[in-house]
């Protein structure tokens, strides 16, 4: 069972998403991939850990464009 500070950072997928400026469908895709954890809560809400997506967001520094 998870610690209650991770359920602290934990984000449903439509906040996620909107954290991230995707849509929710990208956020389950990522999860579907193993690219960000999902959590399960009850039988239909899934969550992500924030601080996870934070590290999957990462800026496009240097190199030519």
């Amino acid at each position: 069972m998870p610690d209650s500070t991770l359920l602290q950072e934990l984000l449903p997928l439509r906040e996620a998403a909107q954290h991230a400026g995707v849509h929710p469908c990208t956020v389950r895709r990522w999860v579907a991939a193993g690219r960000l954890t999902g959590y399960r809560i009850g039988p239909r809400l899934v969550k992500v850990d924030m601080r996870e997506l934070d590290r999957l967001i990462e800026p496009i520094t240097g190199g030519a464009g």
